[in-house]
């Protein structure tokens, strides 16, 4: 009888978490699909469900330019942002990974900082401070800003990417006399390589589509695709907009897809 108790405690315990499961992914896709249901639409106006269905959106797309030169301020921005988090995370991540000292613990604390803080007021203190040392605001400034919140994920992936490396590689490649370069260069690297590719991944798509430190950053010739986009459907209800958002939703599951093939992501992220 107690046998049988357990049992349908445990049945009625994972009944129940599969239950808030399955909502917590409605709750999550259900707005996606939404917004890409609604870009095949043959209307005017942002109706769900949609009166009829085209990709006469899709093709306006081209003649978009506003959106073309945000998307281009964009994509700029998140390379440069990128590739500064890469090289000051790994760097990071090789001082703090392996030290036992308070310190190390310190810095990590400080690195993963612009995660806990809130966006906006992040975004305001780098423009009070740009504004204090003299700096304007422009696309140095949109880099930088980007590269500060962007530098956690680098630093979380690589770090994991070290735990799972085996100090006894390196002792062995002492040993045998190399330098501390030739061991991060043909040892080190390539292992953590896929850890690096993922924080950089996460990174970029944070940039992209990163809002408040954008709308602090950023000048009046900086147009950045988010906050045009947020302008657009603010005042007019463009339904290119949501023509754009599906071209979004496609391209990052493919590449989400492709990351996971690649580094295992969803692997890492839970490290």
């Amino acid at each position: 009888m107690s046998r049988r108790k357990r049992t349908l405690e445990a049945f009625s315990f994972e009944l129940v978490m599969s239950l808030i499961a399955v909502i917590a992914l409605i709750i999550i896709i259900a707005p996606s699909l939404v917004v890409l249901i609604v870009s095949f639409t043959s209307g005017f106006s942002l109706r769900f469900p949609p009166p009829g269905y085209s990709l006469r959106w899709y093709a306006e797309l081209w003649n978009a330019w506003q959106l073309h030169f945000a998307a281009k301020n964009s994509f700029i921005v998140a390379l440069w942002a990128t590739g500064l988090s890469v090289v000051l995370g790994v760097a990071a991540a090789l001082a703090i990974s392996r030290s036992p000292r308070l310190s190390a613990r310190l810095l990590d604390s400080l690195f993963m900082s612009p995660l806990v803080l809130p966006a906006l007021a992040f975004g305001l203190a780098a423009l009070m401070l740009f504004s204090l040392v003299g700096l304007p605001v422009s696309p140095l400034t949109l880099v930088i800003g980007h590269t500060v919140v962007c530098v956690p994920y680098v630093v979380r992936n690589t770090i994991a990417a070290l735990a799972q490396l085996e100090p006894t590689l390196l002792e062995s490649s002492a040993v045998l006399g190399a330098s501390r370069l030739y061991t991060f260069r043909r040892i080190v690297l390539p292992l953590i390589r896929p850890g690096i590719i993922a924080g950089a991944f996460i990174a970029f798509m944070s940039s992209f589509d990163n809002v408040p430190v954008s709308l602090f950053l950023r000048d009046a010739a900086t147009d950045m695709l988010p906050i045009r986009m947020w302008q657009d459907l603010e005042g007019k209800l463009d339904v290119t907009i949501a023509a754009l958002s599906g071209v979004l939703i496609i391209a990052t599951v493919a590449l989400v897809a492709i990351m996971e093939r690649v580094t295992g992501l969803s692997r890492r992220l839970t490290n």
